[in-house]
């Protein structure tokens, strides 16, 4: 039974657009507590390594900047770093530059990544939109989504079984699929980033619940 006074988790979540009208979704497993069944962005909870593991491509100033409204400059690292691990192992798909001596790591997540002969790209992240998920769900999580083109993504898209029926969905027939509702969102506003000029430049949006009602605020 969900539980309504579950502190949300940090997580990340990697919306990736190739060519200005495709998306990258895949189905939740029906075997999931949280959101079976269900279209998503490829993206998780953030892990003790992403914080601890060094980065040399720090974040662009303004995503830092607008990150560091709620939160810490070091969780605001760890969660980039988490959009660049969830988004590798759910799909394959590496947002990194290539390193000619591979990175070391103690972390049981990231040496794999590291092994690849890549550094996470954290500099390629747009920050885009932040989420909370409602009380009474049986997971909560404060997630924060990013942006990346798919230009900057290397390697073959591959499930690890997170993810099914992964793939590029035109952003016209996105919202036929079943999505959860922050999805829908996110398309929404990715279309509207896409088509015409933001009308909160230098905000973004935060949805969340409160008092029963959804709320949309602006950091």
């Amino acid at each position: 039974m969900a539980e309504p006074h579950i502190r949300p988790r940090d997580a990340a979540t990697l919306i990736i657009v190739r060519d200005g009208r495709e998306v990258l979704l895949g189905s939740r497993s029906s075997q999931h507590v949280f959101m079976p069944e269900v279209y998503v962005f490829p993206g998780g909870r953030v892990d003790a390594g992403d914080a601890r593991v060094p980065a040399p491509v720090n974040l662009q100033p303004a995503v830092e900047a607008r990150l560091l409204r709620s939160t810490t400059a070091a969780r605001a690292r760890a969660l980039a770093m988490t959009a660049v691990r969830e988004t590798w192992e759910e799909t394959g798909l590496v947002i990194g530059y290539p390193v000619e001596r591979p990175a070391r790591s103690r972390s049981r997540h990231w040496q794999p990544f590291f092994d690849l002969g890549y550094v996470p790209a954290l500099d390629r992240l747009q920050y885009v939109a932040r989420a909370i998920t409602p009380p009474g769900s049986p997971r909560r999580f404060d997630a924060r989504f990013f942006l990346v083109d798919a230009s900057h993504a290397a390697g073959d898209l591959r499930s690890n079984g997170e993810l099914e029926d992964l793939h590029w969905v035109p952003l016209e027939q996105a919202r036929r699929l079943p999505l959860s509702e922050i999805t829908e969102l996110m398309l929404e506003q990715l279309g509207s980033q896409l088509t015409r000029p933001e009308t909160h430049p230098d905000k973004i949006p935060f949805y969340r619940e409160v008092g029963g009602r959804e709320v949309v605020d602006f950091e």
